[in-house]
C-alpha cells in the first residue's frame, strides 16, 4: 500500500536551494531519495524558502502556507530551517537579536506540533567567521530549545564549516550559498538522520 507523505520546508535561502545550478536544493535531494529507498513511498514536497527571510518573517506567514498545503487524510510533515539571516547585521544593528529569535521559533514550533509532526535543521555556516560564532551560537540555542520541546534536532555547522567543498564552494559564489556539491554534502547529513526511518515507515 503507497504511503502519501506530504512535507512543508519551511525557511530561508538554504531551504530554498539559492546558488545551486540543478534547482534541487538540499529539499529536493532529500525528498529524492526517500522515494528511491521505499518503493511504497510517494512524497509530495512545498518549498517554503524565501530569501533572506528571518524567524519573524517567517513566523508572519507559515501558517497560511502550511494550512493551504497540508491537509486531513495525509501523513503530513513540517521542517523548519532558518537563522542565518537573524545572525545578520544591517546598518550596524542585528536583523534578529537571539532572544527574540527563540521566541519565534518556540512559537513557531509548539504551533505546528499540534497538528503535525515536526522536525529543525540548524542554520549552516556561511564565509563571514564573525557571522559564524553568532551563527554557531545559536544553533546551540536551538538545539537547547528543540530538546526542550522534544523536537528532533539536527545541527549541521561543525559538519559543514570546515568542510573544503562546503567552504570553497560558499566563498567562489557569494559568501553564503553553496552550489549543487555543497547542497550535495548537506543533504546527504540529513539523509544519515535517523528521524526519516520513523517518518516513512
Amino acid at each position: 500500500m503507497t504511503k502519501d507523505l506530504r512535507i512543508c520546508f519551511v525557511g530561508d535561502s538554504f531551504v530554498n536551494g539559492t546558488g545551486d545550478e540543478t534547482k534541487l536544493g538540499w529539499t529536493g535531494r532529500v525528498c529524492a531519495a526517500l522515494e528511491a529507498s521505499d518503493s511504497d513511498l510517494e512524497v509530495t514536497f512545498y518549498n517554503l524558502g524565501v530569501r533572506r527571510d528571518t524567524s519573524e518573517d517567517i513566523r508572519r506567514r507559515f501558517n497560511q502556507e502550511i494550512s493551504a498545503r497540508l491537509q486531513a487524510g495525509f501523513d503530513t510533515l513540517v521542517v523548519f530551517s532558518f537563522g542565518v539571516n537573524d545572525t545578520t547585521i544591517e546598518n550596524g544593528v542585528l536583523r534578529v537579536d537571539s532572544e527574540r529569535s527563540i521566541d519565534n521559533t518556540r512559537a513557531l514550533l509548539l504551533e505546528v506540533a499540534e497538528q503535525h509532526p515536526v522536525l529543525m535543521v540548524g542554520p549552516p555556516p556561511i564565509a563571514d567567521e564573525e557571522q559564524n560564532n553568532r551563527i554557531q551560537a545559536l544553533d546551540t540555542e536551538f538545539a537547547q530549545l528543540c530538546s526542550e520541546l522534544n523536537v528532533p534536532y539536527l545541527s549541521v555547522f561543525d559538519g559543514l564549516v570546515c568542510n573544503p567543498v562546503w567552504r570553497e564552494e560558499v566563498t567562489s559564489n557569494d559568501g553564503a550559498h553553496p552550489h549543487s556539491a555543497g547542497y550535495s554534502i548537506l543533504s546527504e547529513r540529513l539523509l544519515s538522520w535517523d528521524v526519516w526511518e520513523a517518518l516513512v515507515t
